[in-house]
Formats: C-alpha cells, structure tokens, sequence
C-alpha cells in the first residue's frame, strides 16, 4: 500500500490548528501535551535529516493518542456545554481521530530518514537497505576528536 506524500509541516499545521481550537474545551494537561509534541515536530521539519527528531515526534503522536482518550473521556461529559464548547470538544476528537493516520504517514518519513524498526514484523513495509549508510567506526571518521586542539586551548576535560 503506497501512503500519499504529505508534507510534515502540513501535518503540524493540522494538528496544530485543531489542538488550538480544541483547547477551548480543554487546557492544561491537553494543551501541554499536544503543544510540545507539535514543537517536537517543528524540530522535525528544522532538522530535516535527524532520525531522533522524526522517531520522537513519532513517538510523541502515539503517547498522545492514549492521553487524548484519557482526557476527553474525563472531561468531556458535562451537563452544561455550550455550543462553543461542543466545537472545542469536536475539534479535539477530530484530531485524535487523525492521529493515527498522522503516525502511518509520519511513520513513512521515518524511514525515509533511515530509521529502522529493532524487529521487523514484515506489515510495515519491507525493510530499508542500510548498506549505503557510514558506520561510526569507518575509516572515514577521525580516530581522536580532539587530535591536534591540546596547543588550542582546548581538552578533552575542559568543557
């Protein structure tokens, strides 16, 4: 199944205008998480080659799924909600709705980037050729990084 090419700063941007409109039911905890995940994924866009950015704005998306249940399902039911209220809550649902298909496209980028799965189960995809990616201890990369800065001012233990 091939996913649609969505660009990660139109995902942010979904994300974000629903998370905004959603906390005008819910704020605090809701707010908190759903606005640092989303600047974990303006860190993704900034660091456009970074595997820890993408598998942590991944990571992110999935622990707020389950928060996202968990805060709605304690604060929604009220008897006295507003019609505003009714918009913010439906807004907030619609993004956790979108979340895990957010995760799926996400998740393509992710391995786009180079990131690999520990175990591969086979579902997702076939796995991505690493052959064509340096190791750290290849013999391009310097032995000592510190090799030639002593006479600089500069050692290992002077942080």
């Amino acid at each position: 199944m091939e996913l649609p090419v969505v660009n990660l700063k139109m995902i942010i941007l979904a994300h974000w205008l629903l998370t905004t409109w959603g906390c005008l039911t819910f704020f605090g905890a809701y707010a908190w998480a759903n606005f640092t995940i989303l600047a974990v994924g303006v860190w993704a866009v900034a660091q456009r080659d970074s595997v820890d950015a993408i598998s942590m704005f991944l990571g992110g998306l999935a622990v707020t799924i389950f928060l996202d249940i968990v805060h709605i399902s304690i604060f929604y039911p009220r008897p006295d909600i507003t019609d505003t209220a009714r918009f913010g809550a439906g807004m907030a649902i619609l993004s956790l709705l979108l979340k895990p298909f957010s995760c799926c496209l996400v998740y393509h980028m992710y391995r786009e980037r180079g990131g690999t799965l520990p175990l591969h189960t086979g579902f997702l995809g076939p796995p991505q050729e690493q052959s064509a990616y340096q190791t750290i201890d290849s013999p391009e990369a310097p032995a000592d990084h510190y090799a030639g800065l002593e006479g600089k001012g500069h050692s290992p233990q002077g942080y």
